[in-house]
């Protein structure tokens, strides 16, 4: 049985590869022809998760009508096939094509940590294109990690950490992320490790509840914990769609004392600072995930 699941997953990443080599190579102009017509297929045609989203938005947005909803939705959708062809396009772009579609505004907040030989984690929200900010690396000496949920078939998790490490990046396990980073900072190896904290996580007994865009839900204080236990800077990256094709990152220092903050003040403040940027435009927020699956229901 092992054996056939290694064949299954060789086959369909071998049969796959040679399509998204060619996507990663498609003129820019082409590229979001290709990224229309499977929005169409997604939302018109298959409906993916439409429900889902639709559930999402209703939740996030009770006092918006119908009309407002069905903008968002739209926009959203057309949003989310640019983000994963992105994903794809990347494996073909140039330092300098990277460089000219994810501006950095204000590296100097993360670069203070590197004449202080301390780590920084710097965290996000699914939320614009976190993808492309893995090209932070080519503005600082510090490495950069991305903390992420491995994929099942080894030969596409493979190729997504050939992706990004090809510009600067480099990734962590989620499983091992605590495990690793701490083993780094014992043998003095500083690095800019980046955490997407806006997971839903399954309740347990002493799970932190809150409020997120008004409804309360369990969070994820995984980044808070480690940083206060290991004393690391926390920095919050504001990622924005400037228009199709080109992002930019403002970077706002949390805090670099988080060892001397109270419990949950850092996650609240992260949380705070997210909705602010949702509310800002909320089609460029990740609404495909069940947000509010473990609410609270009052």
């Amino acid at each position: 049985m092992k054996s056939y699941i290694i064949f299954v997953n060789a086959l369909i990443y071998y049969l796959a590869y040679p399509l998204l080599f060619i996507i990663s190579r498609l003129p820019f102009p082409v590229f979001y022809k290709l990224s229309d017509f499977v929005c169409f297929l997604l939302y018109r045609v298959f409906g993916y998760r439409k429900e889902v989203v639709r559930s999402n938005l209703k939740q996030a947005f009770p006092t918006f009508d119908e009309m407002k909803l069905h903008k968002i939705e739209r926009k959203f959708y057309r949003h989310l096939c640019d983000l994963f062809l992105e994903i794809i396009k990347s494996m073909g772009m140039s330092k300098k094509e990277m460089i000219k579609r994810f501006d950095v505004k204000n590296i100097e907040v993360l670069t203070q940590f590197e004449k202080e030989n301390h780590s920084a984690f710097l965290m996000c929200g699914h939320y614009a294109s976190w993808e492309w900010m893995m090209s932070l690396g080519y503005h600082m000496k510090h490495k950069g990690y991305g903390i992420y949920t491995p994929i099942r078939n080894p030969y596409f998790d493979n190729l997504i950490k050939k992706i990004r490490s090809r510009h600067d990046a480099y990734m962590i396990s989620q499983r091992t992320a605590a495990a690793d980073i701490k083993r780094m900072e014992v043998n003095n190896q500083r690095g800019v490790f980046g955490f997407a904290s806006d997971q839903s996580p399954r309740p347990k007994p002493l799970t932190y509840w809150r409020s997120f865009m008004g409804i309360k839900v369990p969070v994820y204080t995984g980044a808070e914990r480690l940083a206060r236990e290991l004393n690391i800077p926390i920095v919050f990256a504001k990622i924005n769609r400037v228009k199709r094709g080109f992002y930019e990152v403002e970077f706002k220092l949390l805090t670099d004392t988080p060892s001397k903050l109270p419990p949950n003040a850092i996650t609240d403040t992260f949380t705070e600072w997210l909705e602010e940027q949702i509310k800002e435009d909320p089609s460029q927020y990740f609404w495909t995930h069940k947000r509010f699956k473990h609410a609270k229901r009052s």
